[in-house]
């Protein structure tokens, strides 16, 4: 099985328009929903439509993976994606429906483009891990943490501001603030969408949980804890990368998060050129 990248999700979002067949998406989300449906299933929806396939195709023969030959059976593309792989482009595509039209007050483009450079991160970091943790669920991770921003954006036409809040103090969160203005927060509606979309229970729950920095008191090695502190590595390197700044918070968190990933700081600093060339890559 691969792993969707994030420079061919660029590609499929430059060339790929949402298909004119809305339910065949649908008709995949509902597959994915049975939680047990053969993969083969999903390849006799995809070949239904041009696009999908055309997309998924792109993806299998990207050159980041390597393949040894080019694979043209759309059948044989979707089963090297899998379900993970259906599952994440089918919710990107449905999401990025969804806020097609954008009236909101920030870019969903860079946006989309932060989500996927930190999916992409995260991949680069659970690959240089000590401990053997699945790659397949950082990326799907990395790309909807922040899934509830769109939504929260459109809604409130002041967002803008409380974003440019939380990006100048460490006095309160992005969550704080969102509580304190709105009354709800976007890693709630996060939760809840990503809930709506079958998105895996572990990644619902770090998409509520990911600003709750209590999960890395005391190091304890569990799944959540080393994905979280992988996402927060992966949200301050991009962040410092693309605005010259590290992520609010980081300067507290920072120590901790090297302590979980078992990461000293020449690994860091190693790790930090590599996403440098990485991004820089894609500029």
């Amino acid at each position: 099985m691969i792993e969707i990248n994030e420079q061919i999700l660029k590609d499929i979002n430059r060339n790929f328009i949402i298909p004119p067949k809305p339910e065949i998406l649908t008709e995949l989300q509902n597959l994915i929903a049975t939680g047990d449906a053969p993969i083969a299933d999903a390849a006799k929806v995809v070949v239904k439509d041009l696009a999908i396939s055309s997309a998924i195709l792109k993806i299998v023969n990207s050159p980041a993976y390597g393949l040894s030959r080019t694979v043209a059976d759309i059948k044989q593309a979707v089963m090297f994606l899998g379900w993970d792989g259906i599952n994440a482009l089918v919710q990107g595509l449905k999401l990025k429906e969804m806020f097609a039209t954008d009236n909101s007050c920030i870019s969903l483009e860079r946006f989309w483009d932060t989500s996927t450079e930190i999916a992409n991160v995260n991949m680069m970091i659970g690959q240089r891990l000590k401990k053997q943790i699945a790659i397949e669920p950082l990326y799907t991770l990395g790309l909807f943490h922040d899934c509830g921003v769109p939504p929260m954006a459109i809604k409130y036409d002041n967002y803008l501001t409380a974003l440019h809040c939380a990006n100048q103090t460490d006095k309160e969160t992005i969550i704080e603030i969102e509580e304190r203005l709105y009354n709800t927060n976007h890693a709630v509606v996060g939760y809840y969408f990503a809930n709506s979309w079958h998105l895996p229970k572990e990644i619902c729950q770090l998409i509520l949980s990911h600003h709750n920095a209590a999960i890395l008191a005391e190091v304890t090695d569990t799944d959540e804890q080393i994905c979280f502190a992988i996402l927060k590595m992966s949200e301050n390197l991009v962040t410092t990368v693309r605005r010259g700044s590290p992520i609010s918070q980081w300067g507290i968190i920072e120590s901790k998060v090297l302590d979980v990933l078992h990461f000293n700081n020449d690994e860091y600093c190693d790790l930090q050129e590599d996403v440098i060339d990485f991004l820089n890559n894609l500029s």
